[in-house]
């Protein structure tokens, strides 16, 4: 992990914004790991295949949570819903 991911892991989430760039982050990890899997697998690396596997799918659950974390909690959305019921 370099630098800056670990900025990123390391500071407090504070904005919907945070949140979301936290979901794009791990989103980016799991396809970068699903291309590696891939890889692996052309290559007849079941070994590699299946940890980079398991690490794509780590990260995308990781992504998924911080995505309904930032739609979870952001007003915007409650007030349209409030709206629309009216």
């Amino acid at each position: 992990m370099n630098t800056a991911d670990t900025t990123i892991l390391e500071e407090e989430f504070e904005t919907l914004g945070d949140h979301h760039r936290m979901a794009a982050h791990h989103f980016a990890a799991a396809a970068k790991h699903h291309a590696l899997a891939a890889t692996a697998d052309d290559d007849g690396d079941d070994e590699a295949c299946a940890h980079h596997a398991y690490k794509a799918y780590r990260h995308q659950l990781n992504a998924v949570q911080y995505a309904e974390i930032a739609v979870m909690d952001s007003e915007d959305m409650d007030d349209e819903d409030e709206s629309a019921a009216s």
